[in-house]
């Protein structure tokens, strides 16, 4: 998917007025785009005084993006378990980033250093998969943890695994992203 900005414009537009119908505020009527109609998949995630504030998203394209968009942004304000519901009074404060997925790649499967190897730091996000625990790093998530190996760790850490396991049945796999956010209507590129 291509980043523009009456992309952005629309996917920030729909997250916005999905949250602000749950509340009963009143929101500027999204913007239409012909990629809303389109099979995606996005992780909408809030933030109020630079801090986060929810994060929910779906990896795999199993619906059209609009409603993937809509539906995150909800469960974003709503749903994440880190955090109480948001209120009213907190809607107007919390900025909005939009982020769509690309392909999913699976990495070639060696061992731990093989698979640091193959990663690109600041750019892919990651899925880390080992039977029924399944966790995942956005590219953003780069910018806390630089370092391939504390960021894989943690990645472990999410999925309940122990930060020193490794398995030939662990899957690894990475794809890019397409971000946008409240403050720059467009923050990314195709990574």
């Amino acid at each position: 998917m291509r980043s523009t900005p009456d992309l952005g414009t629309a996917l920030l537009a729909h997250a916005r007025a999905a949250i602000g119908d749950v509340l009963g505020a009143a929101v500027t009527a999204p913007a239409a785009h012909a990629a809303l109609a389109l099979p995606g998949a996005s992780f909408v995630t809030l933030h109020d005084d630079g801090g986060l504030r929810g994060c929910i998203g779906s990896v795999e394209a199993w619906r059209l993006l609009g409603a993937d968009v809509r539906a995150n942004a909800v469960a974003a304000a709503f749903h994440d378990p880190r955090f109480a519901p948001l209120a009213r009074n907190e809607f107007a404060a919390i900025t909005i980033e939009v982020s769509v997925l690309g392909r999913i790649q699976r990495l070639p499967m060696g061992d731990e250093d093989e698979t640091l190897a193959r990663l690109h730091p600041r750019v892919d996000g990651v899925i880390l998969e080992y039977g029924s625990r399944r966790a995942t790093f956005l590219p953003k998530v780069w910018e806390q943890l630089p370092d391939p190996r504390e960021f894989l760790a943690a990645l472990k850490h999410k999925a309940g695994l122990p930060v020193d396991f490794w398995s030939a049945d662990l899957t690894v796999s990475r794809y890019s992203v397409v971000r946008f956010d409240d403050a720059t209507a467009a923050a990314g590129a195709m990574s």
